[in-house]
């Protein structure tokens, strides 16, 4: 029976219901399509390309382990958590091919060489003939694993020969005989093309391929005795199976690890196997916020519709219908409205799902190789989540209206009570003590993923009080208001008596428009913030007056030493950039040429000196020294990036981490253990011109030297596209919320038909009611943009107190004000419209017609 009710209501309410239904459609959408990206990060596929010929593919261990022993109550718990290196990890050759070489059922084993070789634009510039994928470069014999196969020429003999892949070959115009400049590890070389090789099936769309000499392969490598992976091929008459098995025997009690089928896929493209990391979190992040912005909208919005049918629920109070049959009915009605805008939005959500997965991928957050997965998964959450929501919505909107007694029930519909629920008053004050916990817990976090999803989450737990505590803060507003509102006319007048005489509808929304602008400001300028002290830090510990930079892969170690036999260059220092471990956790690196760096580097020390700096020495920041407890003279063991193990003596601590990383250790360390050895810039204090230094590297193609203000600026740019990623995140919330804040007012204004008609009859025009919509709309705004300001405002110092040490944001002012402008445009217009739409019936039609 309430089932048949609720229908009906649905159906003659439709208006009533829409605003529900937008909101709950976009949530649906939202989770849909953070689904799918966590989805892809847990079961993405990653499809192999150059190991398509070997079946089972042998590669070093790309985890560090931990496995901690706890004994509790007689019983004993073991605990193995594993994370990924930065790097990629080697494995020793002679051993592990000796093991595989003896195994049963193996036909020939294949040693892998995968290093860094970017072919040379003429110019000097880095790429791979426009494709705009990464360039490998390997031994000629590893190009069995595909296979590849000479299609022109013949294979490369000396070190001087090269075999270009075809599609290489196509998009350069290159052929047998023709010369190529080559950016690897060591300087840039020229290379004879010998041949041209094509694989014997599908082209590699991921990479480009280089093959050289074996002798030039392993010198280029630059990790003698050992091997990127070994690839397996299985002899005659034995199946990958049981190939798989025997070769899991052979390197048992070795760090070796073996892959096969669908596994060898992360091997080859380790970038896609650490990016499935990025969107576990970019997804769950995303997933959960607009999980919480949608309970929040939803419940508003549940709230202004049960508020629009307090007459009709008060009626049905009075001819005996029970609390029961009204939560029954109200359930229903709010069950058949998320079913519906639950199938939809879950139906928009997963091209929506696509469309971000592609932005990801056009931004290189994600690399292409990690195929998006797409199942039933989602939507069916997304649909879950979306019932759910829209239930205890109305449960929560309609608590009142049901515990009430009939013939008072009758009584509040005509007049909206002044005071909130005693039970809203203490759960909005609990919220407001929960955001002021958060801001105080965020002050004290110093790294960014654990202040990042803290941020967030303070700003919707701030919006969470304000909405319990709306009706209380528009009345405290209105008194505020009072007089500059009575200034302007009859229409600020009646503005102010709807604003204190109907605190409850214009709270629902100030929510709303609270949360907009405090979530879009904290979104917006977060990582300015964070951007903003790196660069200075930067800045600040730059000794050197001249920076050296490439627009190829990196900076070759022969420029540096260069510049250093060099008259009037008084120290050249090579930095490259890297992750390590302490642990379990992660911390940024970098490696710096020992010799004179106190000339062109000053990171603040604090303590220990840098003047003694060495190749058994480190250098760490103030948060890694009180994370890891360490002080000058301390020993320091971590892992570098590629796994090796190693320990070093701590000479001194630093202040400026945000700027330089939280570890600092000698450049030949470093270059040794990372993938691509080349420095990321040389910091040059010379007393030489920009065009004398530019004259004595000009031999080493795409290096140019710049002006300390020049590098900022690049890498400003660099921070910026990284920050593209969490606004293209962050910016589906923000849209929703916008969505929210246009349907929570266009049905704050469509429910006041007979108030508009009483007011034309009682000799208003229809031009001073518009005039009186624009004032309420413009107060709500002031009220909304102040309330969210203020959140966005604590929620940033507290962020910037914890990740810079300095309680000052950085706050774009023009920025600032175009969020308050769109806020402000969404506020007017989701005004004006709908009251346009309230004022074309006649006030007599509308004042006498039955509700």
């Amino acid at each position: 029976m309430m089932l048949r009710y609720a229908l009906q209501t649905v159906r003659d309410r439709k208006g009533g219901f829409l605003g529900a239904f937008l909101a709950l459609m976009c949530a649906a959408a939202l989770i849909t399509a953070c689904g799918t990206l966590l989805e892809t990060g847990l079961r993405g596929t990653i499809k192999t390309e150059r190991y398509a010929a070997a079946p089972v593919i042998v590669s070093a261990d790309q985890n560090v382990h931990r496995t901690t022993v706890k004994h509790k109550k007689g019983k004993t718990k073991v605990k193995h958590k594993a994370k990924p290196i930065a790097e990629r990890a080697w494995l020793q050759a002679r051993d592990i091919e000796d093991r595989l070489k003896s195994a049963p059922g193996v036909g020939a084993v294949v040693p892998e060489l995968t290093f860094l070789a970017q072919p040379l634009k003429p110019g000097g510039s880095g790429g791979s003939g426009g494709s705009g994928t990464p360039s490998y470069g390997h031994a000629w014999e590893s190009a069995a694993l595909t296979p590849f196969r000479l299609v022109d020429g013949t294979a490369p003999r000396s070190s001087r020969d090269l075999v270009v892949d075809r599609g290489l070959a196509d998009r350069m115009g290159l052929r047998p005989g023709d010369q190529l400049t080559v950016q690897s590890t060591q300087s840039p070389r020229d290379y004879r093309i010998t041949g041209v090789a094509a694989p014997e099936r599908d082209a590699l769309t991921h990479q480009t391929s280089l093959f050289f000499s074996s002798e030039e392969a392993e010198r280029l490598a630059a990790h003698p005795g050992k091997v990127t992976a070994f690839g397996v091929v299985p002899d005659k008459g034995t199946t990958a199976t049981d190939l798989e098995k025997a070769v899991e025997k052979a390197v048992e009690g070795t760090t070796a690890q073996v892959s096969a089928g669908g596994d060898r896929g992360p091997v080859e493209f380790l970038d896609a196997a650490g990016a499935r990391v990025k969107l576990i979190s970019i997804g769950g992040a995303m997933g959960g916020t607009s999980l919480l912005v949608a309970v929040l909208v939803v419940v508003g919005t549940f709230a202004l519709s049960v508020q629009q049918r307090h007459r009709e629920l008060a009626l049905l109070r009075a001819v005996a219908a029970t609390p029961k049959q009204i939560r029954r009915l109200l359930g229903r009605e709010a069950l058949i409205v998320g079913a519906v805008a639950g199938a939809v939005g879950a139906l928009a959500g997963m091209p929506l799902g696509g469309w971000l997965h592609a932005r990801f991928v056009a931004t290189g957050a994600v690399p292409a190789t990690l195929e998006r997965t797409v199942s039933v998964f989602p939507p069916l959450v997304a649909v879950g989540a979306t019932l759910l929501g829209a239930w205890a919505a109305a449960r929560i909107a309609g608590r009142r209206i049901v515990r009430i007694r009939p013939a008072q029930a009758l009584a509040e519909a005509s007049v909206e009570r002044q005071r909130p629920a005693w039970s809203r008053i203490v759960a909005g004050l609990v919220f407001l003590a929960g955001g002021v916990v958060l801001v105080a817990v965020l002050s004290v976090l110093r790294t960014e993923a654990a202040s990042t999803p803290v941020t967030f989450l303070t700003v919707v737990v701030f919006a969470c009080a304000i909405a319990l505590l709306g009706p209380l803060v528009v009345q405290a507003a209105a008194a505020l208001l009072r007089g500059p509102l009575r200034l302007t006319g009859p229409g600020g007048k009646l503005a102010h008596a709807n604003l204190r005489g109907n605190a409850a509808r214009m709270a629902a929304v100030v929510t709303p428009l609270a949360l907009l602008t405090g979530m879009a400001c904290t979104v917006l300028f977060v990582q300015p913030t964070l951007d903003d002290a790196a660069r200075a830090q930067a800045r600040d510990g730059l000794r050197a007056n001249w920076v050296l930079a490439a627009q190829g892969p990196g900076v070759p170690a022969q420029a540096a030493r260069k510049l250093r036999t060099t008259d009037g260059v008084e120290a050249a220092t090579e930095v490259v950039r890297t992750t390590v471990r302490v642990g379990l956790d992660k911390y940024p690196a970098q490696g710096v040429t020992p010799e004179n760096l106190a000339r062109t580097w000053a990171p603040d020390v604090t303590a220990g000196s840098i003047e003694d700096f060495g190749a058994e020495s480190v250098a760490v920041s103030e948060l890694a020294a009180d994370r890891l407890g360490l002080k000058p003279g301390s020993t320091l063991a971590f892992t570098l990036g590629d796994g090796t193990k190693t320990e070093l003596t701590v000479r001194a601590v630093y202040a400026r981490g945000l700027g330089f990383g939280d570890l600092t250790m000698a450049h030949d360390l470093v270059a040794r253990h990372v993938d691509n050895p080349l420095a990321a810039t040389v910091l040059v204090k010379s007393d030489r011109t920009q065009e004398q230094l530019a004259a004595d590297v000009e031999k080493f193609p795409g290096v140019h030297v710049l002006t300390p203000a020049a590098v900022d600026g690049l890498q400003a740019a660099s921070r910026q596209a990284n920050a593209e990623v969490n606004l293209l995140a962050m910016g589906l919330v923000l849209a929703f919320t916008a969505i929210a804040v246009v349907n929570t007012l266009a049905m704050s204004v469509s429910e006041r038909l007979r108030e508009f008609a009483m007011l034309r009859l009682a000799g208003a025009t229809r031009r001073q009611v518009l005039r009186m919509l624009r004032t309420e709309a413009l107060a709500v705004l002031l009220i909304g943009t102040a309330l969210g300001s203020g959140v966005a405002l604590a929620v940033l110092t507290a962020f910037s107190v914890g990740m810079t040490g300095s309680a000052a944001p950085t706050v774009v002012p023009l920025v600032y004000v175009s969020v308050i402008t769109v806020a402000g445009l969404l506020a007017l217009t989701a005004t004006a419209l709908p009251g346009r739409a309230a004022l074309r019936p006649l006030p007599v039609t509308v004042a006498t017609a039955k509700e």
